[in-house]
């Protein structure tokens, strides 16, 4: 969803917010180096772990419910996501169990990382996805926050989660953002599910 290359593996990276993904566990376990950041994460790592496995039962529901609303292509069916989801959750929450200091507790938009810690920031399923929820505001606080802590953003998707089209803060946002000095661009990539 990203594009990552193999030179942005060789980067330091954060994902933020990481909540259920098992990039972090699987960068780190080939040889990367990944943080992820996550509220979520001042709960017991087990009670993570518990809770992300409650989690994919809520998505497979929703998804099944709302059919329409989704691209299959990569994942067919339904069930090829659910069985994807799952081994990803599994993945996480072994990693999260065994590896804590990889997943820090922490909210957009006050991350507690010095300026250009990491070369890449990847931030997935939360900008554009609930901007029914998250106002401008905090969107432009999140996204200057993440320029702070990293020499590179990639946001995904841009889309609000219903999935009918481009959220209308794009736009918005990149205009304020440009107009601060921050570089953006739009890339298309090839995984598209919403």
């Amino acid at each position: 969803m990203f594009s990552i290359s193999g030179e942005d593996l060789q980067c330091r990276v954060l994902d933020c917010p990481g909540g259920s993904s098992s990039f972090t566990a699987t960068l780190n376990t080939n040889g990367g180096d990944a943080t992820a950041i996550d509220p979520v994460y001042a709960l017991p790592p087990h009670e993570v772990a518990e809770m992300v496995a409650a989690e994919v039962a809520r998505g497979s529901a929703w998804a099944n419910a709302n059919l329409d609303r989704y691209r299959w292509d990569f994942y067919v069916d339904p069930e090829g996501h659910r069985r994807i989801r799952s081994e990803s959750a599994r993945i996480f929450g072994d990693d999260v169990v065994a590896h804590p200091d990889r997943y820090q507790p922490a909210p957009l938009p006050d991350l507690p990382f010095p300026d250009l810690a990491f070369d890449l920031v990847l931030c997935s399923h939360l900008l554009f996805t609930y901007s029914d929820r998250l106002d401008p505001e905090f969107h432009s606080a999140a996204i200057v926050e993440m320029a702070r802590v990293g020499r590179e953003v990639r946001i995904y998707p841009l889309v609000h989660q219903s999935g009918s089209s481009e959220s209308v803060l794009v736009s918005d946002l990149m205009g304020l953002l440009r107009g601060i000095g921050l570089s953006m661009t739009t890339v298309p990539v090839s995984y598209e599910f919403q």
